[in-house]
């Protein structure tokens, strides 16, 4: 390990069980906000993830050299005159566990401000040292569409486990550099799979907590990641948001216009998206199986009606 790695971070002690009861290497799902964090998603997801499971602390990261605090200045509080607390700005790997037991890593907290490249390089380290498996990073972004329209999650990667039939951007796209970008690219040089997934938040709500954006965010991730993830709050809280969203809408006939030629622009894309990828999942449809897919769950029913009757050479024998 390079000096300026085990300067990085600090490891747990003793380390928590990763592994458990799996046969690969658990998924590392990588949340930093601070950049590309419409709706506050990000850092929502972090929060809402810590809060609803099971958490143990792995990896934590010195954030005196990675963040400058000059421009996230923690809060203090102050009481009676004297100085009682002061927030901690904490970067840390922690270990979860699904809703089936199954174990995966978050990455989470404040975007480093520096030293990017001995950052991703360190999270490499540990990425190869715990055997993950595979990366997801997530992202949201503010974009001119709808509200009123099912929110896109679009992927990017070398993974086409990862980035399967998801909405993707063709051609080529220049965006502003990140640190998960750079763990990304880090990960992918050490031939390991990485994605990314973007939601695309309206962009008149982005200042605001966005609960849809979390919510497909973390859809996305359970169903590439095979994880049971708590979904159900997000679910309720997404539609509080509509409903008022909605009584905003009905209240301006100018907000309603602007949003009526938002829902024809966004029509428009995804339909020149589904012609030019006819097998691509869109924003609110189910993927659909391939005749393979098909084949192999006909044959697990079969299978498991086997067992239950016992099998052949148990009970009735088959004709």
């Amino acid at each position: 390990m390079h000096d300026e790695e085990r300067q990085m971070y600090e490891l747990e002690y003793p380390t928590p069980d990763i592994r458990g009861s799996q046969q690969d290497g658990p998924t590392l799902i990588v949340a930093l906000h601070g950049y590309a964090d419409a709706g506050q998603a990000v850092e929502g997801i972090a929060e809402h993830l810590l809060a609803a499971l099971d958490n143990r602390l792995l990896a934590s990261f010195n954030t005196d050299e990675l963040i400058d605090f000059r421009s996230r200045r923690p809060p203090v509080t102050m009481e009676e005159h004297e100085i009682i607390s002061a927030a901690e700005l904490e970067l840390e790997m922690r270990v979860l566990r699904d809703g089936q037991g199954r174990s995966f890593l978050l990455l989470s907290g404040p975007e480093p401000d520096m030293r990017w490249n001995a950052f991703s390089r360190a999270v490499g380290e540990l990425a190869e040292r715990y055997q993950v498996a595979r990366t997801i990073c997530l992202y949201a972004a503010p974009m001119t569409v709808p509200h009123t329209r099912p929110l896109i999650v679009s992927a990017h990667g070398n993974s086409p486990r990862l980035v399967g039939d998801m909405y993707r951007f063709d051609g080529k796209v220049v965006v502003p550099g990140a640190a998960a970008l750079n763990i990304e690219r880090t990960l992918a040089n050490l031939g390991r799979e990485v994605a990314g997934y973007t939601a695309h938040v309206p962009h008149y709500v982005a200042a605001s907590p966005y609960p849809e954006a979390m919510l497909n965010l973390l859809r996305s991730v359970a169903s590439n990641a095979q994880l049971d993830l708590p979904l159900r709050a997000l679910e309720q809280d997404s539609r509080k948001v509509a409903e008022q969203l909605a009584e905003q809408t009905s209240d301006s006939a100018e907000v309603r216009q602007v949003v009526q030629a938002l829902e024809e622009q966004y029509d428009d894309a995804v339909e020149k998206y589904r012609a030019d990828n006819p097998r691509a999942v869109m924003p609110g449809e189910a993927a659909i199986p391939t005749g393979e897919e098909l084949g192999e769950e006909f044959e697990r029913f079969l299978a498991q009606i086997d067992e239950q009757s016992g099998g052949p050479g148990e009970g009735s024998s088959p004709e």
